[in-house]
């Protein structure tokens, strides 16, 4: 179990805002944050992946064309030339023109405004270990310079991104995404010293919460947008609900909107 976090303990707020802003504005850009933020929402998840030149930015597939107005591999170019591409216009004429955000600017308005995060190490193929490594140690600089914040919790689909990321910066608290309860994930979850395992919502239900309270891990779901599927993983006991309905539910109540 990851230092200053036990099961006992858990600081994160239990409504997260997917990508920033789920879908009302363009994902994982700081329009997307600002936006969430202005629905009242204190914590977030994003995506985050390197540039060729080794930056941490935030873009969830591994290629550009859907969510940007490059094409093909994310990874292929560097931070400079990522920064001058069109991130908004693919939603909505109102973003046009808004940027990927850089790591770095997503961790500095989180910091500044007391913000909660749930990074979720996205590599581009064939990536997991440099990926898992440089954004462990990007976040454990960032975080260490204002020590009363709140530390991310660095989550990932891959075992080998957050093996890398346990290696980098050990400190910081870990999770294990999963979107099947495969053979051997509790094992894993446990060797690599995590302090909570997110599941696709229809995985989770009031067992499997119990089972992962009894052993110190938290239990968060992903990606919840329904009424009733809300109310049924909360009355579960679930820590953390990853939602895009920022405008439906409100986090500071336990009942939905």
């Amino acid at each position: 179990m990851t230092a200053g976090l036990d099961g006992a303990t858990w600081p994160y707020p239990r409504w997260i805002a997917h990508r920033g802003a789920g879908k009302l504005a363009p994902e994982n850009t700081l329009a997307a944050f600002r936006l969430g933020a202005g629905h009242g929402y204190r914590a977030f998840e994003c995506d985050v992946k390197l540039s060729a030149d080794g930056v941490p930015f935030l873009l969830h597939d591994a290629t550009l064309e859907r969510t940007t107005s490059g094409r093909g591999d994310a990874g292929a170019l560097t931070w400079g030339e990522l920064s001058r591409l069109d991130a908004g216009s693919w939603h909505s004429r109102a973003y046009a023109g808004e940027p990927l955000a850089s790591f770095d600017a997503v961790t500095a308005f989180c910091l500044r405004n007391g913000h909660a995060l749930n990074v979720e190490i996205k590599p581009v193929p064939d990536d997991d270990e440099r990926t898992g490594g440089v954004v462990a140690e990007v976040a454990d600089r960032l975080w260490r310079a204002a020590p009363s914040a709140l530390l991310p919790l660095l989550s990932s689909f891959r075992p080998a991104a957050l093996a890398a990321a346990k290696r980098a910066a050990p400190e910081l608290p870990r999770a294990l995404l999963l979107d099947s309860l495969r053979a051997g994930w509790l094992d894993e979850a446990r060797a690599l010293g995590c302090v909570a395992v997110v599941t696709a919502s229809a995985l989770m239900d009031a067992a499997l919460v119990e089972q992962l309270h009894a052993i110190g891990m938290r239990a968060l779901v992903y990606t919840v947008n329904d009424p009733a599927e809300a109310v049924r993983v909360c009355s579960g006991g679930v820590d953390g609900v990853i939602t895009d309905a920022v405008d439906r539910f409100a986090p500071g109540a336990e009942l939905l909107v």
